[in-house]
Parts: C-alpha cells; sequence; structure tokens
C-alpha cells in the first residue's frame, strides 16, 4: 500500500511542478516566436509587451532562470557601449532592458538580450526591485 501511496504523490507532483515553475511572484515569460514579453505578477497578468530577441546568427537563450542582478544605467561591455538601461541579468551577459531601437521591438533586432521599451523595461526592473531577484523569474521559450 505505501507504494502506491508513494506512486500516487509521484504523479502528482509530476503534473503539478510545470505549474510551480511559474510559482514566483514576478515572472517575466519571453516567446521568441512571437517576440512578446507576458509579465505575471502575483499570479495575474500585469502587462504585455513588444519584445526584440536576437537576430538571425545570435541566440537568445532559452530556459528559466532568476534574476541574477540589477543595472539601472547599464552601458554594454561587449557592444560600443550601448545603452542598456534597466538591465535585468539573468544568465551571464544576457539580460533584459530597455532600448533605444523602439521602432524594431517586435521582431529579432538584438545580438542575443530581450529588448523593451525603455518604460516598460522601467517597470519591469522597479517590479524586481520590490519583489528581490530571488523572486523574479525569466522563463525563454519557443
Amino acid at each position: 500500500m505505501n507504494k502506491l501511496v508513494a506512486a500516487a504523490l509521484g504523479a502528482a507532483l509530476f503534473c503539478v511542478t510545470p505549474m510551480m515553475s511559474l510559482a514566483a511572484p514576478l515572472v517575466a515569460k519571453v516567446d521568441v516566436s512571437n517576440q512578446t514579453m507576458v509579465v505575471i505578477y502575483n499570479g495575474q497578468v500585469a502587462y504585455r509587451w513588444p519584445v526584440s530577441t536576437a537576430r538571425p546568427g545570435k541566440i537568445t537563450p532559452r530556459g528559466q532562470w532568476k534574476a541574477q542582478w540589477l543595472s539601472q544605467y547599464h552601458k554594454s561591455s561587449l557592444y560600443n557601449n550601448a545603452p542598456m538601461p534597466y538591465s535585468i541579468f539573468f544568465n551571464g551577459d544576457y539580460a533584459i532592458h530597455g532600448t533605444n531601437q523602439i521602432s524594431r521591438l517586435g521582431r529579432p533586432a538584438s545580438a542575443g538580450c530581450v529588448r523593451l521599451h525603455p518604460e516598460h523595461a522601467a517597470v519591469l526592473f522597479r517590479l524586481t526591485q520590490k519583489v528581490g531577484t530571488e523572486n523574479m523569474k525569466v522563463v525563454i521559450d519557443n
């Protein structure tokens, strides 16, 4: 009987795990195929924004990460001091950040980061500060 209960609990946990992956207080979910971001705050969709991810020949990583660190006035050390306002770094040199190339949002244009309108990046940055980097999750798929 104990094996049956353990198996049932294991199956239940397996089914719930995908939902738990989005259980952080703040989730930035990026859909590369649609070039959009959905921001989920305390379990509710709070925002839907256009983004730019990697242009051809570059890569935006897929997966899930916690925010690692924030830099409000960041400039790229890899790309000629390009402005990266309201940067939320999540995977090494990869970040969600504002861009001055607003007209390119909604289609691939970056070197791999997730670009947002600077006003949207500021909102996400402040929410991340509010909940803490340990409670902010970045999910990139498709």
